[in-house]
């Protein structure tokens, strides 16, 4: 065994087992905020499997993402990725954060998270329930833990939707979007 082996091992174990985690969000209604905060409580206890929310993104390993990117949120939500340490994750809950939801088509919304940052997991819903989310951060630390997907079994009939786990992809420039428009625009 090689000592810098064994000093991975030992780093993985701890960042997949007492992982801390910064909530941001980009825009939207809140409903995923709610459902968010929810799993802190005592009723559905994200604590539960070391994960904690943390304030500081210099501290955080986990970037949770709810709401739509908007124009106004592009420079803070890239300030907050790049201040995290690597390696860092990423997770977009909700359909805003997938897709850009019911305000897609809104001036000022970009979309989905994942044309501005690289995504690890993304939870669908809208908002996704507590039991979504937590599952969804689970399945994204036993993907990095063992490199496998966490498979969900149940003996009730519970609807939790899949969480959707892919590789990192490689992030594009992000698209040149002028919110300003003169006044000679504006009027035509």
């Amino acid at each position: 065994m090689n000592i810098n082996n064994v000093l991975q091992d030992i780093k993985k174990w701890g960042r997949v087992n007492s992982p801390w985690a910064i909530h941001y969000n980009s825009g939207g209604c809140n409903g995923c905020d709610i459902e968010l905060l929810a799993t802190t409580t005592p009723r559905y206890d994200l604590e539960r499997f070391g994960i904690k929310l943390q304030g500081s993104p210099r501290h955080a390993d986990i970037l949770l993402v709810t709401g739509p990117v908007t124009l106004q949120s592009v420079e803070p939500l890239q300030k907050i990725y790049h201040q995290m340490p690597d390696p860092k994750y990423v997770v977009a809950i909700g359909s805003c954060a997938l897709s850009g939801g019911v305000f897609q088509s809104c001036y000022n919304v970009i979309g989905a998270l994942n044309q501005l940052i690289p995504v690890d997991a993304y939870i669908p819903g809208c908002p996704p329930r507590p039991e979504a989310i937590i599952y969804g951060i689970v399945a994204l630390l036993n993907f990095v833990r063992n490199g496998e997907k966490l498979s969900f079994t149940s003996e009730k009939n519970v609807s939790i939707p899949e969480p959707v786990i892919f590789p990192r992809e490689q992030v594009t420039q992000l698209p040149e979007v002028n919110p300003l428009l003169t006044d000679k625009e504006k009027r035509s």
